[in-house]
């Protein structure tokens, strides 16, 4: 048998790898082909490679290409898909490099495509420093840019998300006067707008420039390179300009031969990673990573989150089924985290619009407290917020915006949003103290005792 992989990063290489340690060469090859120039990288990574804090690029690849070849995964980097036929169940790729095409036959195909930057039409100028933040490749031409001559003095970050806060850090870091454009009242619109005020005030802390609800026009350029971009209300000056507009499933080419997208434009999948079409199950495909469709746990609505935890272990339970076991992927809850300098942000299960969209009455309970003893050194703060149902007391979601050792408390969250636990249940749990690590009340129970009376007082 012959196992096809389109896609060289986490989800992709995961199944391959997975595959593997099922089936020997002898039973099961496998041909990745990978556009890019490298395999099984840190894509999160990258801003901070950018920013100076990972000071080496080839420590965000996890895996090279010699590597898999060692396993008997072959991977063709540079070389794109351009299409599939599975009535004759085929792949033609193209070869970036070296020009021409090769046909690839399958028994067995993963689609791990990934996700693509959402570009506008005003962003796709003749001119150079204008940039995405998607691939290793991508963060290789920022490097680039930001050391060519005339370095770049000022930047301009399109999108408040964490691509977005993250770049606005990393070029700061780089010495660069940053603006942050957000078309939404708050940035980090994935928390609810009380929690991402405290965000924009934090960023505001850095130096950086935000503007809310910002739309952009345009980018003008001058001999070759960008130089502004433009608003309805100011033009500001640009030598980079970095899109963190968010990103859409890689499907195009899924669509152009014959594979159907869900709602949200990602493959859809059953359980065990399988692509299903109006008619059910398609034979011998499978699609994991970014470019599929999942299902939200708590709201059992269909989501597309482009997460590198959902795709390890989309390919993971991909390449196990692929070769002979059984495992199956139950879906995701959003768990996020993401820093802004010393400042940590955090969520995890629905915020209040997305809650509000789900169908659920609910509460709100929002406290302040500290990552350790209030009297020990260190202490700094944190404020953590959760969403309970209103009848029931089930926890919807949590949100945490503080400081050091803050952000990793959304774990627990997390754990108490996917088992569906009422924040009564929450307030007897048996966390750890000490002073060096936690007031002898954490944050996390002293908000779940908050979120309890909000959801007897609406009874």
């Amino acid at each position: 048998m012959k196992l096809v992989v389109i896609g060289g990063d986490a989800a992709g290489m995961s199944a391959a790898s997975q595959a593997r340690k099922r089936k020997g060469p002898d039973e099961l090859e496998i041909v990745a082909f990978e556009r890019g120039h490298f395999t099984s990288y840190s894509a999160c990574g990258i801003p901070y490679w950018i920013g100076g804090a990972v000071t080496d690029r080839d420590a965000l690849i996890a895996r090279e290409p010699a590597a898999f070849a060692e396993a008997g995964i072959a991977v063709r980097l540079r070389h794109e898909v351009v299409a599939i036929d599975l009535d004759r169940r085929e792949v033609i790729a193209k070869d970036l490099d070296g020009g021409g095409e090769c046909r690839e036959g399958f028994d067995e195909l993963v689609y791990a495509a990934g996700a693509v930057p959402v570009t506008p039409q005003w962003a796709r100028i003749d001119a150079g420093g204008v940039f995405g933040v998607q691939t290793l490749d991508d963060g290789e031409a920022i490097h680039a840019w930001l050391d060519r001559e005339p370095q770049p003095r000022r930047a301009v970050v399109i999108g408040g998300g964490y691509v977005g806060v993250e770049m606005a850090e990393a070029m700061v870091r780089r010495g660069l006067e940053v603006t942050l454009l957000e078309k939404s009242p708050q940035p980090m619109s994935t928390v609810d707008p009380d929690m991402g005020e405290r965000v924009r005030r934090a960023i505001c802390g850095l130096g950086i420039e935000v503007r809310t609800n910002a739309h952009v026009q345009g980018l003008e350029s001058e001999n070759g390179r960008v130089s502004a971009v433009v608003t309805p209300d100011e033009t500001l000056p640009a030598d980079i300009v970095v899109l963190g507009l968010g990103v859409r499933p890689n499907t195009a080419l899924a669509q152009e031969s014959g594979i159907p997208v869900g709602v949200t434009g990602g493959l859809r999948t059953d359980l065990q990673m399988r692509v299903v079409g109006p008619d059910g199950r398609v034979d011998g495909l499978w699609a994991a990573g970014d470019c599929v469709q999942t299902v939200h746990r708590i709201s059992g609505q269909p989501v597309h989150v482009p997460l590198g935890t959902h795709a390890n272990k989309q390919g993971r339970v991909a390449g196990i089924n692929i070769g002979g076991g059984y495992a199956t992927f139950p879906g995701v809850i959003g768990t996020a985290v993401t820093k802004v300098c010393e400042l940590e942000v955090a969520r995890t299960g629905l915020a209040e619009k997305e809650a509000t969209a789900a169908g659920f009455d609910y509460v709100t309970a929002s406290v302040e407290s500290t990552s350790r003893a209030g009297y020990y050194p260190g202490a700094s703060p944190m404020v953590v917020k959760l969403i309970a149902e209103r009848r029931t007391g089930m926890l919807l979601g949590a949100q945490i915006v503080g400081r050091e050792e803050a952000a990793k408390r959304i774990d627990s969250l997390a754990i108490a949003v996917w088992n569906r636990m009422t924040v009564e249940e929450m307030t007897a749990l048996d966390l750890s103290y000490a002073p060096p690590f936690s007031p002898v009340w954490d944050p996390v129970l002293i908000a779940a005792r908050k979120a309890t009376d909000e959801v007897h007082a609406s009874r």
